[in-house]
């Protein structure tokens, strides 16, 4: 494996760039001590959204300065990192919130399926994230 990414930290009041490396978990190479020691030595968790990931041919883009660690990747961890890092198109951005609300839209009629099933309201709660007011004005 050759050095196919560079994890390091974003400094604080910079715009994103890359990806968090959660974003791309997991990654065999995360959990080896090398990572793991550059992570305690620099006081952040790998969940930690400073923490990023670019693939190697975008080195230019890190921040002068930044802290950095160049990382091996499978070809599969590769691909991901790439398609991570990738600008999303603003098409697919609105196709994504398109979906969001058709899967939204009927949450109702779901919550009143769930309470006929005997679903308790805070149960809906903690299952679907909703507020519980809101369950809460269907029960009436």
């Amino acid at each position: 494996m050759a050095d196919d990414a560079y994890l390091f930290l974003l400094p604080a009041r910079h715009p994103r760039l890359g990806t968090a490396l959660a974003a791309v978990a997991p990654l065999e190479c995360a959990t080896t001590p090398a990572v793991q020691g550059w992570l305690q030595a620099h006081g952040v968790s790998a969940s930690s959204e400073q923490v990023r990931i670019l693939p190697a041919d975008a080195e230019a883009f890190i921040p002068s300065g930044a802290e950095r660690l160049p990382l091996p990747l499978s070809e599969e961890e590769a691909l991901r990192v790439q398609q991570e890092c990738a600008p999303q198109s603003v098409t697919d951005m609105e196709n994504e919130l398109l979906q969001f609300r058709d899967m939204t839209q009927d949450w109702e009629s779901l919550v009143h399926r769930a309470l006929a099933a005997g679903l308790t309201a805070p149960r809906i709660a903690q299952l679907t994230g909703l507020d519980p007011q809101d369950i809460g004005r269907l029960t009436v």
